[in-house]
């Protein structure tokens, strides 16, 4: 059970690891850490997993305990239920796992352009028009939405993405009761970056902003202008000079991996999370974020089809390989109050993966 639940995930980080270093070679192009200015990943990753036993275990000792005091006995016996070998060994195969896909996708995403120099981007706009009758699509959504507050907004929802991601896989391989579950999310997570980095090269582009930047000379400046503004400057450096700067180039259009990456969480989220509050808050999550890709100019509206095709096949493919259903019957197994812990199985592993 344990093997079925991770085997995917461990084998996408091989593969995307081992494509990503082939490709360098063969292109003669450093690879980088993409999130290298935050420091060494030898470093976060432990910092990562330090911070979800902080998050994991004090929470539920103090609500034990009802308060600080009494609470040290709790935590060492919390910890010792949900924080076994087997259990913390499967975290961070977890962790690892999505972060060496993540750094694949990131790399073989900078890659793009010393591979292929053909844009559809003429192709993805004039799609764009047929579908809004001649109009542009941002140019709607300005009419519409307005350039003040909204922009604003969307913004916010726009650079959540970033923050987004890691916490949630944190929180699912940590709070869900199964950790089979959490790598049903880690999975997908997984298969969005590989399928997502093909859909790169299978129509490369570089979204409107960049085809057409004076659709967005109206807009304010907010946190997302500074972010197209920072890849653009990031992508001149790593094309003009790859060895030269320790950034990556990450402006690719099709597909929205904004959107496939939300709307496998919040179709996860719907068929095991019993919280319709929780269930509501992520499809509106996922519209605003559309609306947002749009809003902005990174995303063609076919891109964010393309972004609801990958995350979908990311959910079902996830459920296959992890044991799960798309039929909605693991409603109320993610996340809830502690249960009675399961009679012990036969291995750590084993245990760690039946429930927590």
């Amino acid at each position: 059970m344990a093997k079925r639940a991770y085997g995917l995930a461990v084998a996408l980080a091989v593969v995307m690891g081992v494509l990503t270093v082939a490709t360098a070679w063969a292109l003669d192009l450093p690879v980088r850490d993409p999130d290298g200015a935050l420091g060494p990943s030898y470093v976060r990753l432990p910092g990562i997993v330090l911070i979800c036993f902080v998050a994991d275990v004090i929470p539920r000792a103090l609500i034990r305990a009802r308060g600080v005091r009494g609470a040290w006995p709790e935590i060492k016996k919390i910890a010792g239920e949900r924080w076994s070998r087997g259990r913390l060994t499967l975290i961070v195969l977890g962790l690892g796992s999505f972060y060496l896909t993540y750094v694949g996708y990131r790399n073989l995403k900078s890659f793009l352009p010393f591979i292929r120099d053909d844009l559809y981007d003429v192709e993805l706009l004039a799609f764009d028009r047929i579908l809004t009758f001649g109009h542009d699509p941002a140019t709607l959504l300005h009419t519409v939405l307005g350039t003040g507050t909204a922009a604003y907004v969307l913004s916010f929802v726009y650079i959540a993405y970033l923050v987004f991601v890691p916490a949630s896989l944190a929180a699912w391989l940590v709070w869900s009761r199964s950790l089979a579950g959490g790598f049903w999310y880690c999975t997908a997570l997984c298969l969005n970056w590989v399928l997502g980095v093909a859909s790169y090269y299978l129509v490369p582009s570089q979204g409107p902003f960049v085809e057409e930047p004076s659709l967005f000379y109206g807009l304010p400046s907010t946190e997302t202008w500074a972010l197209q503004a920072a890849l653009l400057g990031s992508r001149h450096d790593v094309i003009s000079n790859p060895a030269a700067t320790n950034g990556v180039q990450s402006i690719a259009g099709f597909a929205s991996l904004h959107v496939s990456v939300i709307f496998a969480a919040a179709l996860i989220t719907h068929l095991t999370v019993k919280s319709v509050w929780v269930r509501w808050s992520m499809w509106a999550y996922l519209a605003m974020t559309m609306v947002a890709t749009i809003y902005f100019g990174w995303h063609y509206i076919a891109d964010d089809i393309a972004g609801l095709a990958i995350g979908g096949a990311s959910v079902w493919l996830g459920a296959i390989v992890t044991g799960h259903s798309m039929r909605g019957n693991h409603r109320g197994q993610a996340f809830g109050p502690d249960e009675v812990e399961p009679a012990p199985a036969e291995t750590p592993v084993e245990r760690a993966t039946v429930g927590v």
